[in-house]
């Protein structure tokens, strides 16, 4: 309701797109590739009906900027995806006189500075203009060209490799700036989404111009000179930049901005045109002919026209269809429910009926977080209050296969929200991750291809810790895992030796670690140290490896070592569970009670990291003699290059590698490498 007294909810008739086996209309968004529906995938048509949209275009500019913002924080692949859907393009929007007609068509076009070289008009047959401006003789032959475009999907309309179809409309247009006559034409190549729905077609600079222009046989004239070979002639477009020629007002220039400015300027002094930004993006279509949905709160009056439900009787629920045929019939199932329909209207009282259409549940998706602020709130959408104590959202987990649906979708619903004063942010996902794909044997899985592993019966085998371990333990998170290459197996084995640990530990809970083992503490420190900065940075599978390797240790110290009274013992076991608690929560509840600590490991507090403990105190060093390692040395890691050189040069390996020949050369790079080049 707060977008329709906005102006960015509103109804129109235009021919949309149909999906045949869901029998509803879908957005532009969910048209995927081959033209097919993104539910079903049944090949989409085109419809022309009556349909709700949300006038996302009117944000067109602020979802380009504000990407800045998010630079770095989202992926690059759903940023770019995102500009390109929205399609900013530079041009200039031209008018052509129509002969017969008062009032010019307006078309926008990118390359203004061509003008001269638009030798004919090309019209979208789907476009209403189109069917205005058809000569009376040649109207059954676009109506039947009209009715075969409507079984094209939008890509194969595009395609560069289809041959071009059209049909001349029996009318002429004047180009702005030599006053010529031009015939039109439709043809299906352009959309009528695309501006007004009309191009003017300059076939030497444009490749699917001239493949047009050269089937009906119209002319061709070449306008900036590239060097290349003339178009008409070649039958290859060329589209670059060069010498002006042929357009009067431009002839010599080399400069296509200069171009560009200087026709502009012609077509705003002569009143035939002005420099303009345009968008690919189009509105969003949100109506849909399902049962599910939220009901659209519009009452349509035979008097009053559209009516907005009062606030004080929103939400419009739905009516009780508990048993009813609900399939889809290509008309929408509330229409049947008479006693839902018809209402009286809010302004005069009369009777009306309410919109049967219901809303996308991309709507729904668009603005969900906002209401998990405040799901038990029955007087407003959310909580103004709670949600500036919650929102944006810090992290997001999603796939990338929603870049330009919820996520184009969620941005625009934000800004929205912001320009109504109800939120005071403009972008709802401070950060957003792509997860990977589980897959089995380098094939994807879903009901529709066959999971190929049950879930349910991994989980049954090795249980619920193990599995969600091993998803963790295959790599990072932005990676696809294959899960022929895992071992639950494997995972349930660490996850015993771990639980073997805590059951081993002997000495008592509160037992001070600072008089435990030193060289086990400053393993368990390291290992907090490390598994604290991987967890910022999403490296959870690294995170799994170093519990690995800490339960190694540990198991070491209680069989060879200081044995399990130690409390440095404790220690390692504590966080060993702590760390497990991320990735396999209920053995590490088990393992914290063995411990003796009180429940529920899930309210304890993190660790805090005793830097000097987790400082490294040796690190390996390689010796060199001649290129080649023949010595690893462990040495204080503060180590002087003179003392690592005397301690490279008296090493047994060393030594024997000299063979009794002086040393020419030593190059120290303490405490990681010693090089040695020997005498002759």
């Amino acid at each position: 309701m707060k977008f329709y007294e906005q102006g960015l909810a509103y109804r129109k008739g235009s021919y949309v797109n149909w999906c045949p086996s869901c029998q509803t209309v879908l957005a532009n968004e969910q048209v995927v590739q081959g033209g097919t529906c993104e539910r079903c995938h049944a090949q989409v048509t085109k419809r022309q009906l009556t349909q709700w949209y949300f006038r996302i275009t009117a944000y067109a500019e602020r979802l380009l900027e504000d990407m800045e913002a998010l630079a770095g924080k989202w992926p690059d692949r759903v940023l770019t995806m995102q500009r390109n859907w929205i399609g900013r393009s530079v041009g200039a929007w031209v008018d052509f006189e129509i002969e017969g007609r008062e009032e010019p068509v307006r078309v926008f076009t990118t390359r203004p500075d061509t003008l001269y070289g638009a030798t004919f008009m090309v019209i979208a047959p789907d476009a209403d203009l189109a069917g205005e401006l058809v000569a009376e003789t040649c109207r059954d032959e676009f109506e039947a060209y009209l009715e075969k475009t409507k079984l094209a999907t939008e890509i194969e309309r595009q395609s560069t490799e289809r041959e071009k179809t059209g049909v001349f409309l029996g009318r002429y247009a004047i180009n702005p700036v030599t006053g010529g006559k031009i015939p039109i034409w439709s043809a299906d190549y352009v959309l009528a989404e695309y501006g007004t729905g009309a191009i003017m077609a300059v076939p030497a600079h444009d490749q699917r111009d001239l493949d047009f222009a050269r089937k009906f046989g119209l002319p061709v004239q070449m306008v900036i000179d590239t060097g290349e070979a003339d178009p008409a002639q070649s039958g290859i477009a060329t589209p670059g930049d060069g010498t002006y020629v042929n357009s009067e007002l431009l002839n010599g220039l080399t400069d296509k901005v200069s171009g560009v400015e200087r026709i502009c300027g012609k077509l705003a002094e002569d009143g035939r045109g002005e420099a303009a930004v345009t968008y690919r993006l189009r509105d969003w279509l949100l109506s849909r002919q399902r049962f599910w949905g939220c009901p659209i709160p519009i009452i349509h009056c035979p008097v009053d026209g559209e009516v907005p439900v009062p606030e004080d009787q929103l939400p419009v629920e739905l009516p009780d269809l508990r048993g009813a045929d609900l399939a889809p019939k290509g008309t929408a199932p509330l229409a049947s429910v008479p006693e839902w329909v018809n209402t009286t209207c809010p302004k005069c009282g009369g009777p009306a009926r309410r919109d049967v259409d219901t809303m996308d549940t991309f709507v729904d998706s668009s603005w969900y977080y906002f209401r998990y602020c405040s799901p038990g709130l029955d007087s407003a959408p959310f909580d103004i209050a709670e949600v500036a104590k919650w929102m944006p959202i810090d992290q997001y987990v999603g796939g990338v296969e929603h870049a330009i649906l919820h996520l184009l979708y969620s941005r625009f619903f934000t800004k929205v929200l912001f320009d109504l004063g109800m939120i005071d942010f403009t972008e709802p996902f401070t950060r957003l991750m792509n997860q990977g794909q589980v897959i089995n044997r380098g094939k994807a899985m879903s009901k529709s291809l066959g999971n190929g592993v049950d879930l349910g019966a991994q989980i049954d085998q090795f249980g619920v810790d193990a599995i969600r371990t091993t998803v963790v333990f295959a790599g990072p998170p932005e990676e696809d895992i294959d899960w022929a290459d895992v071992s639950p197996s494997a995972t349930v084995r660490f996850l015993q030796r771990a639980y073997r640990v805590a059951n081993d530990v002997s000495s008592p809970i509160g037992a001070d670690p600072t008089t435990g083992d030193l060289e086990l503490r400053r393993t368990v420190h390291r290992t907090m140290g490390e598994i604290t900065d991987l967890l910022e940075l999403r490296r959870f599978n690294v995170c799994v490896a170093r519990l690995m390797e800490l339960v190694n240790a540990t198991r070491k110290a209680i069989d060879t070592g200081v044995g399990s009274a130690d409390p440095a013992v404790r220690e390692a076991a504590e966080f060993t569970a702590l760390g497990l608690s991320l990735f396999a929560p209920y053995v590490a509840e088990e393992m914290w009670e063995l411990l003796g600590q009180p429940p529920s490991i899930a309210e304890a507090t993190w660790p805090t990291i005793d830097p000097e403990l987790r400082a490294a105190q040796t690190v390996t060093m390689a010796v060199q003699v001649q290129g080649k390692v023949r010595a690893k040395i462990e040495v204080p890691a503060d180590i002087s290059d003179a003392d690592a050189e005397a301690a490279a040069l008296a090493d047994e390996g060393v030594i024997r590698a000299l063979a009794g020949r002086s040393v020419a050369k030593v190059i120290v790079k303490a405490p990681r490498m010693v090089s040695i080049v020997p005498g002759a």
